[in-house]
């Protein structure tokens, strides 16, 4: 089973690929914006095509039409942290075979791949009534539990001060978490911390 995977950012790419290709019988092919996956797309015909909402190129849901349309009609979904429920189903009356929230577990993408290549159409009932992080999201596997509290105080805004009152932790122990957690996502300060969690739709 061939899989092309657009995602503009390298963390979640990376991640979600690795996880992909853990079942033998599937293979991804990696790209950063739609360009490169309807180049990738006219070149190859994948059994489905997984587009980032967000990313370079897509225009909203016009990247969608050119996907489908470079995929010779193979199944055209769309992933997104942050998109509301009714772009889910704008994406699904456009012709989108499903919608993948990124707070998705690893074990559901999987099913959930294998359930749209199959011609049905993917969308959790849940996706916009939940707040916690999924525990096998293949972002949250990198971080300990406690770290992902700590990024969740990030994405919130809150000071270490005030997380460190929400976790009833010391102030000093917040700072020791940050540091860990920004290293283990390559980032250079809370700030981009954040960012990489809210784009990987963690939160």
């Amino acid at each position: 089973m061939k899989v092309l995977l657009a995602d503009d950012h390298d963390l979640v790419r990376d991640a979600l690929s690795a996880f992909i290709e853990t079942e033998v019988d599937m293979q991804v092919t990696a790209v950063p914006d739609l360009l490169a996956a309807c180049d990738a797309a006219r070149q190859t015909l994948y059994d489905i095509i997984l587009l980032d909402y967000s990313m370079p190129g897509m225009n909203g849901l016009e990247g969608l039409a050119q996907a489908i349309q470079a995929g010779d009609g193979q199944p055209v979904a769309i992933m997104s942290g942050t998109a509301p429920r009714t772009v889910a189903q704008e994406a699904l009356n456009a012709g989108a075979a499903g919608f993948l929230p990124k707070t998705i577990g690893a074990r559901s993408l999987i099913n959930a791949i294998r359930f749209m290549v199959a011609g049905e159409t993917f969308v959790p009932a849940d996706f916009m009534t939940t707040e916690d992080v999924a525990e096998d999201h293949p972002i949250a596997k990198l971080l300990s539990r406690r770290e992902v509290e700590v990024l969740k105080g990030l994405c919130r805004g809150q000071s270490n001060k005030e997380i460190a009152r929400d976790l009833e932790l010391q102030e000093v122990t917040i700072k020791l978490h940050v540091k860990t957690l920004c290293r283990k996502l390559s980032a250079r300060n809370r700030t981009q911390a954040a960012m990489i969690g809210k784009e990987a739709g963690l939160f």
